[in-house]
């Protein structure tokens, strides 16, 4: 009886270790794959890439990646491909254009716009000058000088 629990766990456990296993003639369109994989995003994920996520559709992502660099086209043409079926958000690093502009110097605007802010406090902001020691506070530092000194 427990070796045939052993057994089922064992045997039912091996789908949780699955990975895919894609085989290319060329060493270099294996890299190819693995590096365009790792930098596309998975659109159901969060913040995952393709080679990370198991969601389904990663998986036909993956295979669409797959067939068009076993068919021989370019780098440059599957992602084309799949930015004109899924737009920019498939790019980790979304080209500079009209429309990402926000998204690119929307950082630095902050930052410039968070030193101007502290620059103009920090000129605007006048030293208030102290107040004199009560003769109470002055008794105490007197003592105090005293005593440690």
């Amino acid at each position: 009886m427990k070796t045939l629990i052993l057994l089922l766990t064992l045997t039912g456990s091996s789908a949780l270790f699955a990975t895919e296993i894609r085989s290319f003639a060329d060493p270099d369109k294996a890299a190819r794959y693995d590096r365009l994989i790792g930098e596309l995003r998975c659109l159901v994920c969060q913040n995952q890439s393709l080679a990370d996520s198991d969601a389904d559709l990663a998986q036909d992502l993956r295979n669409e990646v797959y067939e068009m660099i076993a068919a021989g086209q370019s780098d440059a043409e599957a992602i084309r491909f799949l930015t004109d079926r899924y737009g920019d958000f498939v790019l980790y690093r979304p080209p500079i254009k009209p429309t990402t502009f926000l998204l690119w110097g929307g950082p630095l605007l902050i930052l410039l716009f968070g030193g101007v802010m502290a620059w103009r406090y920090a000129r605007q902001r006048k030293p208030q000058p102290l107040s004199p020691l009560s003769e109470a506070d002055q008794d105490t530092l007197e003592r105090l000088k005293k005593t440690s000194g």
